[in-house]
């Protein structure tokens, strides 16, 4: 028997404390296990005499991060093996029932007759802040940690356990529909104007204050319990109503395309149910719950932001055996605006950094960006003024490479120049220690090539981030021919310490993410020079639910840059290499048009000093044809802009630069957008089935040419019936770099 997640004592005034302290875990979620105990308990507490009323705390640091979404994973599976045996009614029905049990406990406490509180600390979030909902006062503490939220459509779902139906009844409509649609963590000052909880107090307080509210004698009734209860924004068929949803609605398809069943679900809960009593209300969450867990969208979210993510960031591509690197000192070469980044996110997970530039003038620029990142969150409350000091001075500025002697990690963010790099290898390897690690933040170059620089290209390993460096959560590991483990090792240890999620990929040209991007804004190119309007490109990706189109991406990138990479792959691969059209077009763009992107204010859209960024008017002068709009196929071009991005990440599987078909969903998710609701490309094909898409990829190839053309891994999927997931799913890196 698992040990017990809750531990109850009753006290002398008829309290029954409810710690919960889950035994082997830093915090506690809601499993199965966890669920039927709490049933147990809510079963004690009308029948027992004894119990005048309940406190739930935690035994840990943080309250909870909510359910165990593996948990919710095995209910989708419970839908398939019941449709297998016994059709698809039976099924949704089981699903239903076993979905639900949560939400019915929820409603056991909020109806039990005798009064519940609950003392928050740290983060209070998901399923654990539904049990705070249902109770009757909430104590939480100020401390800067604790959050409490519902933050369950940011992995396909929304809140199923009774929380949708009794914010819809804490707030007017269209604040509930707000915070539920965003899935926020609040801070505690917030949630008490938001009335989410009852009451804030220091740390140490917070059970003692729960505790004297209950000694209080409180009614035990929740105010939709009572007779004559009153919606807080009025009757849904009412002026206040028909304000609120038309305009929820519009605002849900602008934002999502319709491409999130959880979100177009949570606003069918709350409109219903505001319109029922409260237990018919909880039924319909409850139905609507258990058909978006049955959804495609909600699996692959599920187990790529959540479940594979978890699993890389706790470590799951580290090398078995190596120790822990205890790093220190972090060293950064170049303060440009990627070099700047990287020393900020080190100073602010607490590492003392070195920013080194040619000058000390660049380098203190370096610093001053940092300086205005952290004085932005301290603006925004979100950081204290002795939190800002104390960031900039674990950062030392200088032009001077022997600063670097005493660094675990060295990272250069110098110019996409081999030369440069090969420079700056030789500088830092002259006074570095021989056990530190030097890392390049190439974005482009091969690991393999630079290490060629090195003395010692076993410690040489690429840590590619992405821009801007403080707020994009991917970072790409990248494995030279050379690269020893404890390199490996060092470069995930960092990754981990600023918080962000690793990808390990393999040495070769692009790696993985730019690849696809590369394969995304090529498409989009190429749609413009068929004659597709401009505005229609970037609204259909937006459609297929990329968060930005491919044009406005490229223009994000710099198109000078992008031409170069063209005519660096021309230069080292052929002509072969290259598409002549894209080329044509970029080179018009950069050198006739002076046109670089948002960098000068012009791009593929004109970027004015104040308002917002517009589509140029002289891109349809460049195409040669112009298409009637009314006569393309939505659908294809909307099929062409993620087939192309989901086929390049088939081939990075093949040819084992991506060796985890993990690392390929979480990166493409993370690193350049691509459609959560799909749970990345690799889920996308899986989805669908091989054999179906490959048929779609056909279709485009015979239509648009070879760069659709499937690769023999997918056609092998495809001709056995096979997914990604299931034959590389655990399978271990050597079976992903043998297919």
């Amino acid at each position: 028997m698992s040990a017990p997640s809750f531990h109850t004592e009753l006290d002398g005034d008829g309290i029954l404390s409810v710690v919960w302290d889950m035994a082997g875990r830093s915090m506690n979620v809601l499993t199965a296990d966890a669920i039927a105990e709490l049933s147990a308990i809510v079963d004690r507490v009308p029948t027992d005499d004894a119990v005048k009323a309940v406190l739930v705390s935690s035994g840990k640091k943080a309250f909870s991060g909510g359910a165990d979404l593996t948990m919710l994973e095995g209910i989708a599976r419970l839908y398939a093996r019941e449709t297998a045996q016994h059709g698809e009614a039976p099924a949704a029905k089981a699903v239903f029932e076993e979905s639900r049990q949560l939400s019915l406990l929820y409603r056991r406490i909020e109806t039990s007759g005798k009064p519940w509180a609950v003392a928050i600390n740290g983060v209070c979030l998901g399923g654990a802040f539904e049990l705070a909902l249902a109770c009757h006062y909430r104590v939480a503490s100020d401390d800067a940690l604790t959050r409490v939220g519902l933050p369950e459509v940011k992995v396909g779902l929304f809140p199923g356990a009774g929380g949708t139906t009794r914010i819809a009844r804490m707030m007017p409509p269209q604040d509930a529909l707000q915070m539920l649609m965003k899935g926020e963590q609040i801070r505690p000052d917030r949630a008490r104007a938001m009335r989410l909880v009852d009451e804030v107090a220091p740390k140490a307080e917070i059970v003692a204050r729960a505790r004297a509210w209950l000694l209080g004698a409180p009614r035990a009734v929740k105010p939709w319990d009572e007779k004559g209860f009153k919606l807080p924004g009025g009757p849904v068929w009412s002026k206040a109503g028909f304000m609120t949803f038309p305009a929820a609605n519009a605002i849900y398809r602008r934002e999502t395309q319709d491409n999130y069943p959880a979100i177009r679900a949570m606003l069918q809960a709350v409109f219903d149910g505001l319109q029922l009593p409260m237990d018919l209300a909880l039924t319909v969450e409850s139905r609507l719950f258990a058909k978006v867990l049955r959804s495609p969208e909600a699996a692959g979210m599920i187990r790529t932001l959540f479940v594979s993510m978890q699993e890389l960031n706790k470590g799951a591509r580290r090398p078995k055996g190596v120790a822990e690197t205890k790093l220190r000192k972090v060293g950064v070469v170049g303060a440009g605006f990627m070099g700047a980044g990287v020393g900020y996110v080190s100073a602010q997970a607490g590492l003392e950094v070195v920013l080194i530039d040619q000058s000390q003038e660049a380098a203190d620029r370096g610093k001053a960006f940092a300086q205005k990142l952290i004085s932005d969150q301290v603006a925004k409350g979100r950081a204290t003024g002795a939190d800002r000091e104390a960031l900039l001075d674990r950062i030392t500025t200088t032009q001077d490479y022997a600063a670097l002697a005493d660094c675990d990690l060295v990272i250069e963010a110098v110019f996409e120049d081999p030369k440069i790099k090969a420079e700056v290898i030789g500088k830092v390897e002259a006074v570095l220690r021989d056990d530190a690690v030097f890392a390049s933040n190439t974005s482009t170059l091969p690991i393999s090539g630079l290490a060629k620089a090195s003395r010692r290209p076993e410690n040489v390993v690429g840590i590619h981030f992405f821009s801007p460096v403080e707020k994009m959560m991917l970072v790409e590991v990248i494995v030279g021919k050379q690269t020893g483990d404890q390199a490996l090792a060092t470069a995930l240890d960092y990754v981990r310490a600023i918080k962000k999620t690793p990808i390990v990929v393999r040495d070769s040209r692009g790696f993985f993410a730019n690849r696809c991007v590369i394969a995304y804004m090529l498409e989009g190119h190429l749609m413009l020079t068929e004659g597709v309007p401009p505005a229609m490109i970037e609204n259909l990706a937006r459609q297929a639910g990329m968060p930005v189109g491919p044009l406005s991406l490229n223009d994000e990138v710099a198109l000078d840059l992008g031409l170069k990479i063209v005519r660096a792959t021309e230069a080292q691969l052929g002509p072969q290499a290259v598409n002549a059209a894209q080329k044509a077009l970029l080179e018009t763009l950069v050198e006739k048009e002076g046109r670089l992107g948002r960098k000068n204010r012009k791009g593929f859209y004109d970027y004015p000093e104040s308002g917002k960024k517009r589509l140029w008017p002289g891109l349809v002068e460049l195409q040669q044809a112009r298409l009637d709009p009314d006569t393309l196929d939505v659908a294809e071009l909307r099929n062409r802009l993620l087939v192309t991005q989901a086929l390049e990440a088939a081939r990075t599987v093949e040819e084992g630069v991506i060796t985890d078909v993990r690392e390929a969903d979480v990166g493409a998710i993370l690193g350049f957008g691509f459609a959560p609701f799909t749970g990345g490309p690799l889920s996308w094909i899986d989805g669908m089935g091989a054999a179906r898409f490959v048929e779609l990829a056909r279709g485009l190839e015979a239509r648009h040419g070879a760069r659709f053309r499937p690769n023999a891994l997918l056609v092998e999927l495809a001709e056995k019936g096979e997914t990604f997931y299931g034959r590389f799913a655990g399978a271990g890196e050597h079976a992903v770099a043998a297919a």
